[in-house]
């Protein structure tokens, strides 16, 4: 069995495709195997992975219907067979030695999982571009050149991810700043196989990353943060998150926090629920609201009420944590008010 299970799933992701999934085999580590969902592709990004797994036999690919990056990674995940678990988007690329770095990290520190971070340069360095009418395909990450001494790399190990995991903004002077796990992406760390094995990702919605993420939170697995810059995400305009509307987005939000809620209510310890909802939460909450914004008609705005109703009504919107929480609790009263039943 290899030590190191990749998924990429992709969907019409042709243009990007060769260039991750060479990413992938110019590892410095060798170990690995590459399981390759083709999302219901229109394009010929069934056709590029199955070029790869008939000249690597470390690939695979599964074909699939298309239903979204839900699907595709649950289906990659149950095929996997390394030690460890990394996620790649098939329109994104990686570092050299990140398989390297993470797999030794994990070794040495016996970490459930290993947190990385992206590349905060390259992604604004193409969008710059793409706004000025410039071909991004063929513009590579400064940062593949660096090069990194595992051993010597500084990182922080914890047994309390919960005190560094969120999506909030921090004061630049915050002592645990720059150890922060910032965000939800699957693909910014290395997962032991067991830690996630039984959680899948929801189906059909948008930002499926955001509750998946939170039950692995729960588990609060022992973590090896590494801050360093190994993922390259490449903005593809034609994506599905860049290109969905405000009503799939609220719509994918609102299952993610009622699910997450209902299973930290039942699982969660005191301080579980307390760090989630002060660092994901009331985030997840205000971004949902702010979709609202975008509603004209009587039906959308029905249906964004009675979803703010349901949240009411299971305690998801009880006790606000900041100032700026608690006025966020009164808008959302002040629009649902006289449209809940009791």
């Amino acid at each position: 069995m290899p030590k190191i299970s990749v998924i990429i799933p992709g969907y019409n992701v042709e243009k990007y495709l060769r260039r991750c999934l060479d990413s992938v085999i110019n590892q410095t580590f060798s170990d690995w195997e590459a399981i390759c969902i083709n999302d219901g592709s229109t394009d010929n990004t069934g056709v590029i992975m199955a070029e790869y797994a008939a000249r690597d036999k470390r690939f695979s690919v599964i074909n699939e219907a298309h239903g979204g990056p839900s699907d595709a990674r649950n289906a990659g995940i149950a095929r996997a067979t390394g030690d460890y678990i990394l996620c790649v988007d098939g329109d994104d690329l990686i570092h050299p030695q990140l398989m390297e770095i993470t797999y030794f990290l994990a070794q040495r520190d016996n970490s459930d999982m290993v947190s990385f971070t992206y590349d905060r340069s390259y992604r604004p360095y193409l969008m710059m571009w793409y706004k000025l009418g410039k071909n991004i395909d063929d513009i590579p990450p400064l940062g593949l050149r660096r090069k990194y001494n595992p051993a010597a790399i500084k990182t922080l190990v914890t047994d309390d991810v919960l005190a560094y995991a969120t999506e909030r903004t921090h004061n630049a002077f915050n002592p645990k700043r720059k150890w922060l796990i910032k965000h939800c992406q699957v693909w910014k760390n290395l997962y032991r196989r067991e830690l996630i094995s039984d959680i899948s990702f929801i189906s059909g919605i948008l930002y499926e990353d955001f509750p998946w993420w939170s039950a692995v939170l729960l588990k609060n697995p022992r973590v090896t943060i590494a801050p360093l810059p190994l993922y390259f995400y490449v903005p593809n305009f034609n994506g599905i998150v860049l290109s969905a509307g405000q009503m799939n987005a609220f719509r994918g939000l609102c299952i993610g926090l009622k699910d997450t809620f209902l299973l930290y209510k039942k699982h969660a310890t005191d301080y579980q629920m307390q760090m989630w909802s002060k660092n994901f939460k009331w985030y997840f909450v205000k971004w949902a609201f702010r979709k609202v914004k975008y509603f004209t008609s009587a039906t959308d705005l029905e249906f964004a009420r009675k979803s703010f109703c349901e949240m009411e009504k299971i305690g998801l919107l009880d006790n606000p944590f900041s100032k700026k929480d608690k006025k966020l609790r009164n808008d959302i009263d002040d629009f649902i008010k006289g449209h809940c039943k009791k």
